[in-house]
């Protein structure tokens, strides 16, 4: 059997190729909107950062994703980015045993 390519992108906060699957997609619509993108497939500017606390907690401090995106975001929507991405590394490693 062949085997598939695994799609890569960068993290806008270390610089690093991850697979597309251990990255999360912030997308910014036309209208100026931002938001978390789950399903990497949302219309918009895109910008992505690994499942790690630690590069959420970066990408807050430094606003790396204002910069990257053009516009400028809330400090709830990082809170919001910071806890979507502890959740989501819990739950890849409550999981990872199955």
């Amino acid at each position: 059997m062949k085997k598939r390519k695994i799609p890569l992108r960068k993290s806008v906060v270390s610089g690093e190729m991850f697979p597309k699957k251990d990255l999360i997609r912030i997308a910014r619509s036309k209208e100026g909107v931002v938001s978390i993108d789950p399903t990497g497939k949302a219309p918009g500017r895109g910008a992505y950062v690994a499942l790690e606390p630690k590069e959420a907690q970066t990408a807050w401090d430094k606003k790396i994703l204002d910069r990257v995106l053009e516009v400028k975001i809330t400090d709830e929507f990082y809170q919001e980015l910071l806890d979507y991405v502890t959740h989501q590394k819990a739950r890849k490693e409550l999981f990872a045993n199955e």
